[in-house]
């Protein structure tokens, strides 16, 4: 609902414009197509199965990197920048990855869009341009982000050095003889990991 709204407030703004450069003909096909300033299209060039391919490795970059910065156990990001760091994440993805389809890696990020596309004007081209291209951003960055986050946790999280907490209550306690309990020591195994975290 927030990228439909997102993608409904963008035509709002430049409708004019839109208007002047199309002639008010919305086409996804043609030397002034518009479809592409709301959602992603492979480039001419491009298979489904390389935009696949395309999809998942830059879903999984994004992971790591992500799950890099939260990792409280490695050089942590100074707090309150994490937000300006998956930015800048995100930029470099798109400036190394994004040449052949505009790196949506983030179903969100493509199908809001392109739903706002399809009854804004553009119609059902929307879903059949691309050799049906709509439904690989939507698969695509979830299997790269169940990828990516194994990839960390294999490669990165698991050889982290095991962490204890020891928890310690004082068993001598002012109280009368009857309600005197000796009070355990617990040790707690915390393990850093992804499921943990989540």
């Amino acid at each position: 609902m927030g990228s439909f709204a997102g993608a409904a407030a963008a035509f709002a703004l430049y409708y004019d414009a839109i208007q002047s450069y199309t002639g008010g003909n919305l086409t996804v096909y043609g030397p002034r197509e518009t479809a592409s300033i709301f959602s992603s299209y492979p480039a001419p060039y491009l298979s489904i199965a390389n935009g696949f391919l395309d999809q998942v490795m830059g879903t999984a970059m994004l992971m790591v990197g992500i799950l890099a910065i939260i990792d409280s156990r490695n050089k942590p990001v100074p707090k309150g920048l994490e937000p300006v760091v998956v930015g800048m994440l995100v930029f470099s993805i798109g400036l190394s990855m994004g040449a052949n389809c505009g790196y949506p890696i983030n179903p969100s990020r493509d199908l809001g869009p392109r739903l706002f596309t399809y009854v804004a004007g553009w119609g059902s081209d929307v879903f059949r341009a691309g050799n049906n291209w709509w439904w690989v951003p939507i698969v695509a960055p979830c299997v790269g982000a169940v990828f990516g986050s194994l990839l960390y946790e294999i490669l990165v999280e698991i050889h982290h050095p095991a962490q204890e907490t020891r928890v310690e209550e004082a068993t001598n306690v002012e109280a009368p003889a009857e309600k005197m309990k000796e009070i355990p020591v617990f040790t707690i195994n915390v393990e850093n990991s992804l499921c943990h975290r989540l």
